[in-house]
């Protein structure tokens, strides 16, 4: 092996093989075999992928490659979505800043090919990216969210649940983004916080009440945030409590500017004490308001465009969404076109104007934001497809609560269980040109036809072709042709074979962001449309381990807008501090974020990323995989393992050198005290390995392989042996050299799930020292927990004996002896136990410590001039010979008592103290007591180690 560990030369050499090779028997035949599936969640065809999919893709290699060397057929089903708003945004952005061209510009069918070619670039992109990480994916069987086979699949999903009654058209009212001219879903809705301004406008009564005394109270007014609705009230609200206002219900009020007579009504759902306690009600505009337009049957009056620009004329329906002529819907010309918000204004002047506007006061409240247009949405009331969820809800909380699915940490449990009793149907069309079309056509009566194709709907209904039919122009919310993901995305309906071997999928792995957006819905559908062979259905997956959301340093959320995103690539290839500004600010040159981003960027990488070993960057993400919902990122825990992956690389050089020309065997035997040691504390490592990755808590085993490999192996087992393979017998060099090789060898195997690129290195060197191995280190099992293996008499021993090893390289350190001088060192009060082990591995405990005796004493012997300690009872005397020496050990006795001497009086103080005693829980009290006791009883063997000292000056 090279002296340094060079990971790029590595990396490059075994990616290469990678690449020109099909190192990875896929097996799917082996029926021998159990099987094992993981899908990867698909990722958006947006871009690249972020230090998210990094970090969860790592771990789901990690569990496949762990469940490979465990015997099984494994399948990381690796595939693409086509993310239909996301996608179209980033490739009608993209048009716009490359041709100068909106998507208008182009005909359906050309913005799609443009789509598709973006599609080819970003998975080269993404595909270079997971390859470059090594993950193993079985590259044949990639799938896309649109291809031919799945668009099949989700066809013959759609039609199902129409054929059902599950699907059903409706008009009701949703959230709109008026940027992307699309409906979108609840669950894509971002409440901001922010100050809202609340005006107070004044409803005049109509002239059915001239009965009332005064002018005042011939008006009612009404607080409202959003002046501009007033086009589409319908009804004023009041409680029917509230005695301001009893009087008034049933009578009329003017609506200002558009003079509409509306009716003034009794609703109990009005908050008496929120502004004045009268309501304008608007059933087409705010959600709360159509729920009362519902029960009190009133219309509804739909006033904005696609666009959010005020309409010509208003668009008026009955509270069961049929559109009628009842109402006027007259729109002054002066508000005609306007985009909502300079409406606002129009009218708030025109209110002024009249003198309907008494005042206006502001308040913290929030505002709904599209996720990703990041324009405030309008509840909107358009015609839309629904799925049906009440009914397909209830075995998929079934699967839950009888525990067929598992979510890990198991609090996740509660949260989907909560949305799901109380779910709404889902809005699955979306008003866009990429997705999945709807199959759905329509005749010139609107009749609705509905099929996988035109063809196959006209041999059915019989239509002549003289019947024209038109295609339904949404498409499908892309979350619905995900959640098919684990069965459509193994080759349903077309490959069965496939679907028998790996379905129900093993373990689901995602972020708790998407549990109602994907796995909730995943689980519901499948739960549906799959049967296992007795007609029972089938779950999506057996376990979903959620995984919590990589951060910035500071705790952001990693996104474009904040400029934090990291590319993977870049803290493997490390990238200039040039360039990662301009990656970040691409596309913002005029944007107000530009300077934000490059100070920051600055700040935080002011030399640019140095490059860092893929092996490292793995280690690090599985380091952070803990319980928490926020990971904060860490450049600075990246270095430390890019440091254990160096000492890997150095401990693993010592033991290939040390054991050239040995002959090895898999039987694990060794009479040498630190072989018997090593074995169980490494067993106890691999029971613990397995524990760990079972349960997902690959922070707790990525901390266990370091401090056994960096503290165990190296500093402790390689540093005791090294005397005994310079000096020991041939026998005992024969012993350990066959251990080092076991442990090395099954050490390697244990971190080749995370740290595939070194481990494979080290593992074909060590290939090319035996024949006992399969080659291919994949191919080999996993190292199992053997009881036979546990010494716990030993591993105390050795405990107890490192101690005075670390004590006898202090005391050198400080008498500056050579660390090879031969010391003697004598035992008093030995315990049976420790005397045997003493006696019998005298000679190799000599050895390793660099002793030249080493034997218990009479407690009536006397021994020169000698350094005293007490280790777990036993007293030790350290033989030294010049006086200087004994005088410092004595210097460093003083300032030793003199520490415990402030810890003691401070704590009597403490105990003497009334106010201290009245107060303090009595557990605390008897903890102080304890404590005191302990430092007297301390205080008392040093005074008598340093009066020995002393007298051994006199002498």
């Amino acid at each position: 092996m090279d002296k340094n560990y060079n990971f790029n030369l590595i990396e490059k050499k075994i990616q290469k093989y990678w690449n020109t090779n099909q190192c990875i028997n896929y097996n799917y035949n082996n029926i021998k075999n159990k099987n094992f599936c993981i899908m990867v969640p698909p990722p958006n065809i947006t871009g690249y992928l972020h230090m998210g999919h990094a970090f969860q893709q790592t771990i789901m290699d990690v569990i496949t490659r762990y469940q490979r060397m465990s015997g099984k057929n494994t399948l990381l089903q690796l595939g693409t979505d086509h993310a239909g708003i996301a996608t179209q945004m980033v490739v009608e952005r993209n048009l716009l800043i490359q041709e100068g061209k909106n998507k208008n510009a182009y005909s359906r069918e050309e913005f799609i090919n443009k789509v598709y070619t973006w599609k080819k670039k970003s998975e080269l992109i993404m595909f270079n990216q997971i390859k470059r990480l090594g993950h193993l994916i079985d590259w044949n069987t990639i799938r896309f969210t649109l291809d031919s086979d799945f668009s099949k699949a989700i066809n013959k999903v759609f039609i199902m649940l129409y054929k059902e009654g599950l699907i059903y058209r409706h008009k009701k009212l949703v959230y709109w983004d008026p940027k992307f001219k699309t409906v979108v879903s609840d669950l894509e809705v971002e409440n901001r916080v922010s100050n809202n301004t609340m005006w107070y406008i004044k409803y005049f009564l109509t002239s059915e009440c001239d009965n009332i005394d005064s002018f005042d109270k011939k008006s009612l007014t009404v607080a409202t945030t959003r002046p501009e609705t007033l086009l589409g009230d319908t009804a004023l609200a009041v409680h029917s409590q509230d005695v301001r206002y009893k009087k008034y219900i049933g009578s009329h009020v003017i609506v200002p500017i558009v003079n509409r007579i509306i009716p003034v009504i009794s609703d109990d759902s009005i908050d008496m004490t929120k502004g004045t306690g009268c309501m304008k009600v608007t059933p087409a505009h705010d959600f709360n308001d159509y729920e009362i337009g519902i029960r009190n049957k009133l219309p509804m009056i739909d006033i904005f465009s696609k666009s959010g620009k005020v309409l010509k004329k208003l668009n008026i329906f009955n509270y069961k969404g049929k559109y009628i002529n009842i109402i006027d819907n007259f729109v002054p010309k002066n508000l005609r076109n306007l985009d909502r918000f300079i409406a606002r204004e129009k009218i708030l002047l025109l209110l002024n104007q009249l003198n309907l506007l008494k005042k206006s006061s502001t308040r913290i409240g929030t505002m709904p934001y599209g996720d990703r247009s990041e324009v405030i949405l309008e509840p909107r009331l358009t015609n839309q497809w629904y799925l049906s969820t009440k009914f397909l809800s209830k075995e998929a909380i079934r699967s839950v609560e009888e525990k067929k699915i598992i979510f890990v940490p198991k609090q996740y449990k509660n949260m989907f269980l909560s949305w799901m009793n109380n779910i709404q149907d889902w809005c699955i069309s979306r008003q866009l040109w990429w997705g999945h079309r709807i199959p759905i056509w329509y005749d010139k009566k609107d009749n609705v036809y509905v099929g996988k194709n035109e063809k196959s709907i006209r041999k059915k209904y019989s239509l002549d072709k003289k019947v024209l039919l038109i295609q339904d122009p949404d498409v499908l919310d892309t979350w619905f042709s995900s959640s098919l993901w684990t069965f459509a995305g193994l080759g349903w309906p077309k490959d069965k074979k496939k679907l028998e071997m790996f379905h129900p999928t093993d373990v689901l792995v995602c972020g708790f962001d998407i549990i109602f957006f994907w796995i909730a819905r995943m689980i519901m559908l499948t739960v549906h449309i799959i049967k296992d062979k007795y007609g029972k259905p089938q779950i999506p997956f057996k376990k979903v381990y959620i995984t919590g959301l990589i951060r910035d340093e500071h705790g952001r959320k990693m996104s474009k807008s904040y400029g934090n995103v990291l590319d993977p690539l870049d803290i493997i290839d490390g990238i200039s501090l040039k360039k990662l500004i301009k990656k970040r600010t691409n596309n913002l040159i005029h944007s107000k974020k530009f300077d934000f981003i490059k100070k920051n960027t600055i700040k935080n990488f002011p030399q640019g990323i140095s490059s860092h070993s893929i092996d490292a960057l793995r280690y690090t993400f599985l380091s952070l995989a803990s319980t928490s919902r926020n990971i904060h990122w860490d450049m600075n825990r990246l270095k430390g393992y890019q440091n254990f992956c160096n000492k890997l690389w150095n401990a693993s050089r010592f033991v290939i050198n040390n054991i050239k020309n040995n002959v090895f065997t898999k039987k694990i035997f060794s009479t040498v005290l630190l072989d018997k040691w090593i074995y169980s504390k490494f067993n106890n490592v691999i029971k613990k390995y397995h524990f760990f990755l079972k349960s997902f808590r690959f922070d707790h085993l990525s901390s266990l392989l370091y401090k056994f490999v960096w503290h165990t192996f190296c500093d402790q087992y390689l540093e005791m042996i090294k005397p005994i393979l310079y000096n020991g017998s041939k026998y005992e060099k024969k012993l350990i050299k066959n251990t080092l090789f076991q442990i090395l060898s099954s050490l390697i195997l244990l971190m080749h799930p995370i740290i595939p690129f070194i481990t494979i290195y080290i593992w074909n060197i060590l290939d090319k020292l035996n024949t006992i191995f399969d080659a291919s280190i994949i191919l080999n099992p996993i190292p199992q927990y053997d009881i036979s293996l546990n010494n716990r008499i030993v591993v105390k021993f050795i405990s107890w004996f490192k101690k005075i090893i670390s004590v006898l390289r202090f005391i050198r350190i400080d008498t500056k002896v050579k660390h090879t001088t031969l010391l003697k060192v004598y035992f008093k009060n030995v315990p049976l136990q420790k005397k045997i082990f003493l006696l019998e591995h005298n000679s190799l405990l000599k050895k390793i410590a660099y002793l030249d005796c080493l034997m218990e004493i009479e407690l009536t012997d006397k021994l020169p001039p000698a350094i005293i300690r007490i280790i777990d009872d036993v007293e030790i005397f350290i033989i030294l010979d010049a006086k200087l020496n004994i005088n410092i050990e004595v210097n460093r006795l003083n300032k030793k008592i003199q520490s415990i001497e402030v810890k003691v009086n401070t704590t009597e103080n403490l105990l003497v103290n009334k106010k201290f005693l009245k107060n303090a829980p009595t557990s605390f009290i008897l903890k102080k007591r304890h404590l005191l006791l302990n430092l007297q009883n301390s205080l008392y063997k040093i005074n008598n180690q340093k009066k020995i000292l002393l007298q051994q000056i006199l002498v």
